[in-house]
C-alpha cells in the first residue's frame, strides 16, 4: 500500500481495496476521504464499499468525490472541514493521489505560506505549483 505523508497528520496515496483498510487502522489513521468518485472505478471499490470496511475498524469514513471537470469552493470547504474534524491522522486517496493532493494545496491556501505548500507536495511527487495562482488568489480572499 502506497502512503505518502504530505504533513505529520495528512497522507495521501492511491485508489484503496477493502484489504487496505486495516492497514491504515495500524497506522492510526483516524478519516479516511475519499476523493474518487465511483463512476471511475469497479463496483468493488466504490465508496460505499470502502466505507463500511472503513467504519468496521472504527474510523470515520468522508465521501468527497472531485471530477475531472475541475473543483468549487464548496469541495475545497468540505475536504477543508473533514480534515479540521478529524480527531486524528487523515488519509485520502484518489487514482494516483495528486487529486486529493491538490485539494489539500487548497485548503491549505493562506494558512502556510505557498512555497510550503507546494513543496509539500513536491516532496511526495505531486505537482503543486500548477496551483500556485490559484494558491494565492485564495489566499488573497482569506487574509
Amino acid at each position: 500500500m502506497d502512503i505518502r505523508p504530505i504533513t505529520e497528520t495528512y497522507s495521501v496515496g492511491p485508489q484503496i481495496s477493502v484489504e487496505d483498510v486495516q492497514t491504515l487502522a495500524d497506522n492510526g489513521f483516524t478519516t479516511v476521504i475519499c476523493n474518487r468518485p465511483d463512476a471511475e472505478i469497479p463496483p468493488s471499490h466504490h465508496a460505499d464499499v470502502i466505507q463500511q470496511a472503513v467504519e468496521a475498524l472504527g474510523m470515520r469514513f468522508v465521501d468527497i468525490p472531485i471530477n475531472p471537470d475541475g473543483l468549487s469552493q464548496d469541495v475545497i470547504a468540505s475536504h477543508k472541514e473533514a480534515i479540521d474534524s478529524s480527531e486524528g491522522p487523515v488519509f485520502a486517496y484518489c487514482a494516483s493521489g495528486n487529486r486529493s493532493t491538490l485539494i489539500w494545496a487548497l485548503t491549505q491556501a493562506g494558512l502556510q505560506p505557498t512555497d510550503t505548500i507546494i513543496a509539500a507536495g513536491a516532496a511526495q511527487g505531486y505537482d503543486v505549483e500548477i496551483l500556485r495562482g490559484l494558491i494565492n488568489m485564495i489566499a488573497s480572499q482569506r487574509s
